[in-house]
């Protein structure tokens, strides 16, 4: 139950990308925005559903000591739980919404400060239900899983709390500990402040004469500038400007991290790693087998950047080199075209696919474009089981943003085809899963616009767009992912982390993945305070699920394209599966084995045939 809660009040699916230049408020149409009058017609609505919420607290403890007088009795706690936390989702994520509309805003961020202690007070109401639980033991819970069939949709989340035995304290414990569940998450929401809303961002003055605001949103763009100069002007002012909260930031997130370590060791993992894998039983080899696998592909990494400094021109890689697409391309994609071009891609996946998409993309399920004090990057909410997803995107008409477009509707696709099959107690699916058909809806968008590109330089754009999907998520989320385990393990270890010792653990990693000892891509010391722009390393361990991810979807469209409809419907399957089971076990069965070397030497060797085709084709054009 405790697991359960935690993973819904997160929004789940995040991808932070920044984007261009904010909007001005006055430029935001309204059916470019989400309609939150679907999840509540006014804010009093939603305070008076809070309340109803809060209400049903004292209701649920007083069922304590009931969950094995029977059958009956257990299911009726179950029950109980389970419709209040559906209802508290949809509280939480209007607060949510509401808020990222604009940070600047202090009522929505303190409705989403009400909505946060409302699930803090559900984590305190139901402390007791899990051990509690485990006291009456598996026997007689499955006995009564039998008896009722009304236990069903609650099977496999009893079969989860009770494999927890073994890190579940006693009720006095896990009562204690459940007072503290808000201010656990404070570091991330202190950073987030930090991060959108309290740094005075400077403004830089372009080759073209162009002033842009360097926050995010206007680094996100200038980093990507066909001009050099540019792109180390804003890579120079941003991580400065960075550069000067480097101490609190790294307070922030080192207490963060040793909330973590204190946490996993009060609950008798071994590390907080073992945590994180335990909590969704997925085998550890899978994550020490992705890092291992990576560490070997370096090679095939570095020559993607000597393609890359060939075909921008350049003699010596930089990191502000990174970014700039290899090729130009002069064609817009607005929300329309995105749409058109996003369901002509996916027909792939049958009829049934592209009629709910497109049907889904018509209503107001998305706020689309940047503006003011908007958080930045993109995501899917998808925790109000009752309504429907709803898409954060700040979409600049690019092909980045179709790219992204496709993604977060992957992860909406994912909770609407869940839905079909699942009942909310098995609906959200697991982190592992979550990013699979999001990355894999890229792979397919990808595809198909290198299929039908109508010269080779645009054939060049989209094949140097999908190398660049690979650096970024396959080996740079598994490089975020070994940045982060070295700070856990540091701090396991009884180390200091200040802001100047963890830009030193990121910059040997960083350096080590970009080869700037051996001269493929020079790495300043002003850039290793990267770290400092990454919210997901706030979430315990979630990034090399990007990497797990994006290969397993690889793996899955390959058996689309090999087994025509039988793999659609594999495909279909697991996400219909949503969470009613363990996700490597989901995963294993639709014919993926994430523990084995396979599935990541097929990505390797698919990058490498990408880098193949250009070559040939830059050949060809000398």
């Amino acid at each position: 139950m405790r697991r359960k809660f935690l993973l819904a009040a997160v929004l789940l699916a995040t991808s932070f990308i920044p984007f261009a230049n904010a909007q001005d408020e006055a430029a935001v149409d309204p059916q470019y925005t989400w309609d939150l009058t679907e999840l509540f017609p006014t804010v009093e609505a939603w305070n008076q559903a809070r309340e109803e919420v809060l209400a049903e607290f004292p209701k649920i403890e007083a069922r304590k000591g009931t969950l094995g007088d029977s059958a009956d009795s257990l299911y009726a706690t179950y029950r109980h739980v389970s419709d209040t936390l559906r209802k508290a989702g949809r509280v939480f994520v209007y607060a949510s919404l509401n808020t990222d509309e604009d940070l600047r805003e202090s009522e929505p961020q303190e409705r989403d400060q009400l909505a946060q202690i409302m699930f803090a007070q559900f984590t305190e109401a139901t402390a007791w239900i899990q051990p509690e639980l485990i006291e009456v033991g598996r026997e007689v819970i499955e006995s009564f899983i039998k008896e009722d069939e009304r236990l069903a949709p609650f099977a496999f989340q009893l079969d989860n709390s009770l494999r927890n035995a073994p890190h579940t304290l006693g009720q006095e414990a896990e009562q204690t500990l459940s007072y503290l569940a808000q201010s656990f998450g404070s570091p991330s929401n202190i950073y987030s402040l930090i991060a959108n809303s309290d740094i005075p961002w400077p403004t830089i003055t372009t080759s073209a004469g162009e002033e842009v605001r360097i926050d995010s949103q206007g680094y996100g763009r200038v980093r990507g500038s066909q001009n050099r100069d540019d792109r180390k002007l804003a890579f120079d002012t941003f991580w400065t400007k960075w550069q000067e909260y480097r101490n609190s930031v790294g307070m922030v997130l080192n207490s963060h991290i040793q909330t973590q370590v204190g946490l996993a060791k009060a609950r008798n993992y071994d590390s907080v790693l073992h945590r994180e894998l335990f909590a969704d039983n997925i085998p550890p080899t899978v994550y020490h087998t992705l890092v291992e696998e990576v560490n070997k592909a370096l090679p095939t990494l570095h020559r993607y950047f000597r393609l890359r400094a060939r075909m921008l021109g350049v003699e010596q890689m930089h990191y502000y080199d990174i970014y700039p697409p290899l090729v130009s391309l002069d064609k817009e994609f607005d929300l329309e075209t995105s749409k058109r071009i996003t369901l002509e891609a996916m027909a792939i996946l049958g009829d049934d696919w592209v009629e709910m998409q497109g049907a889904a993309m018509d209503e107001r399920w998305m706020h689309v474009y940047p503006q003011r004090g908007k958080r930045s990057g993109a995501y899917m909410s998808g925790f109000a089981y009752d309504v429907h997803p709803y898409v954060l995107l700040n979409h600049n008409d690019d092909y980045s943003s179709l790219s992204t477009f496709a993604h977060e509707w992957g992860h909406a696709m994912h909770t609407l085809y869940a839905k079909q099959k699942q009942p909310f107690e098995t609906a959200s699916y697991s982190t592992f899963i979550a990013e699979i058909p999001s990355t894999s809806l890229e792979l397919i968008l990808q595809n198909y616009m290198t299929k039908n590109a109508e010269s080779v330089d645009e054939r060049l754009f989209y094949l140097g767009h999908a190398l660049e999907n690979m650096r970024s998520t396959f080996f740079r989320q598994t490089m975020f992912a070994e940045f982060e385990l070295a700070l856990y393990e540091a701090a396991e270890r009884g180390e200091a982390l200040s802001g100047d010792r963890i830009t030193e653990i990121y910059g040997d990693i960083l350096r080590r993945y970009h080869g700037h000892d051996e001269g493929v891509v020079v790495i300043d010391d002003l850039y290793t305070n990267e770290w400092m722009f990454v919210p997901h390393f706030y979430y315990n361990m979630y990034v090399y699920q990007y990497a797990t991810s994006q290969t397993a979807g690889t793996a899955l469209y390959a058996k689309i394209v090999e087994e025509g409809e039988a793999g659609v419907e594999n495909y279909k399957n697991l996400l219909r599966a949503g969470g009613s089971n363990y996700p490597y076990l989901l995963l294993a069965d639709a014919g993926v084995d994430m523990a084995k070397p396979e599935p990541y030497r097929a990505q390797v060797a698919q990058m490498n045939a990408v880098m193949d085709e250009m070559e040939r084709l830059l050949d060809e054009l000398e």
